[in-house]
């Protein structure tokens, strides 16, 4: 039999041909809290997986695909550029270009070299316009055709 001393360690005795170990009582609280929490964290992650497979049943599949395949190229655009491309424009491919992030449109938005930059245009085009309609008699039409070729090649642009 154990004998715990005063100060709670414990002490084994030997009966015959076992040896049996006394545990303190803070350290049987300790194991049974370690029991309850383990069968507690098995019993929410069983939870947690069948609520997992109950949302994966129940996200509903896709009904039309039509407009992403509109909005998608055809297989033999892609493939007929790559294929009449020579080996260096091959290589070349391989190595990542980063991708330039579109600039804003918003004036607001704009970082300050963007906005300056886009006022030198802006000035520079309209003093290009101002000369030509300077000594012409009707400057509103004009106007109105540099206007179009504008929003054409915009238009370009985007498309492309």
């Amino acid at each position: 039999m154990c004998a715990v001393t005063s100060t709670d360690i414990p002490v084994c005795v030997s009966t015959g041909t076992e040896t049996k170990k006394m545990q303190s009582k803070k350290e049987k609280m300790k194991e049974r809290r370690e029991r309850w929490l383990s069968k507690i964290s098995s019993i929410k992650q069983a939870k947690e997986l069948q609520a997992a497979e109950v949302r994966r049943q129940a996200t509903p599949v896709v009904g039309d695909m039509r407009p992403l395949a509109d909005a998608l190229p055809d297989l033999s655009q892609l493939i007929s550029p790559a294929s009449t491309a020579p080996a260096a424009c091959r290589k070349s491919r391989k190595i990542k270009v980063p991708v330039k992030r579109p600039e804003p449109t918003d004036f607001s938005q704009m970082k300050r070299s963007q906005k300056r930059k886009l006022l030198e245009t802006e000035t520079s085009r309209f003093s290009r316009a101002v000369r030509t309609l300077s000594g012409k008699t009707n400057p509103l039409a004009d106007i109105g055709e540099l206007l179009r070729k504008k929003m054409r090649q915009e238009e370009e642009q985007s498309c492309v």
